[in-house]
């Protein structure tokens, strides 16, 4: 993979992000190409869910560019960056809690319209998440923390997305299901999924990423590969460090 043969899945060009007139995003840079697993990482309140919501258009740029496969998509409403290939696995899962396993996931098929196609990628989640198959019937509330994320994950996979947004992945879960969740997330990837994951827990994500991006009050103030930054003296320092008043769990 080189930058001159390939045009990033993602890109954040000089981005700066407000909540009103509070700045909370400082002059973002990076970039996501096919194929890649790239964290971003940073402690409570450094910023890594509002860059999940400026790509998504929630939050609004004021300063930058958001581009999807090469075209800007900051200005955008969210349904029609969410049209364009974006999908996201939220915070805490947020699956619908009553309908059933099977429901959920034809949730994520919501727009679209090849039907056929839809029923056999279900069953290839069935393949990929075989516990949720022998739980298609039952109500998305009676699942565990881990099958719920599971769930999740098959739910926003089924949009068939360019690029699957994680955001705290490992939140809630235990640690023997965090290891789980991780090497679920990886065969995801190596099956070709591109991922953006945002977590805290540094070590389980750059234990599978390929890059990673550390943010701190806003800023990136260290990018290098997943190997590099494990053995990086300031990375601990640096994620887990600065707060922002403007916003609680940045």
């Amino acid at each position: 993979m080189t930058e001159m043969t390939q045009t990033p899945i993602l890109e954040f060009k000089n981005v700066d992000t407000y909540y009103g007139n509070i700045q909370v995003l400082y002059d973002i840079n990076f970039k996501i190409y096919p194929g890649e697993l790239v964290c971003l990482l940073g402690g409570n309140a450094s910023g890594k869910s509002t860059t999940l919501k400026t790509i998504l258009g929630v939050c609004k740029v004021k300063k930058g560019a958001v581009k999807l496969r090469g075209e800007h998509i900051n200005g955008l409403p969210t349904k029609k960056i969410i049209a364009r290939g974006v999908a996201i696995v939220p915070e805490n899962r947020r699956i619908f809690p009553r309908m059933s396993v099977l429901e959920n996931l034809e949730m994520g098929a919501y727009l679209r319209s090849d039907t056929n196609q839809v029923k056999q990628d279900i069953e290839n989640i069935f393949a990929l998440f075989p516990l949720l198959k022998e739980r298609i019937n039952q109500a998305g509330v009676t699942l565990s923390g881990g099958e719920q994320q599971m769930l999740a994950m098959g739910r926003a996979l089924l949009s068939n997305p360019d690029i699957l947004l994680m955001d705290e992945p490992s939140m809630g879960l235990s640690p023997r299901l965090v290891d789980q969740q991780f090497e679920l997330i990886e065969k995801v990837n190596r099956q070709g999924t591109t991922i953006f994951m945002v977590e805290q827990n540094a070590n389980m994500a750059l234990s599978i990423a390929d890059r990673g991006y550390v943010l701190q009050t806003g800023a990136i103030v260290l990018a290098d590969s997943a190997e590099r930054l494990l053995s990086n003296e300031m990375m601990q320092e640096a994620y887990l460090g600065g707060t922002e008043a403007c916003e609680t769990g940045a």
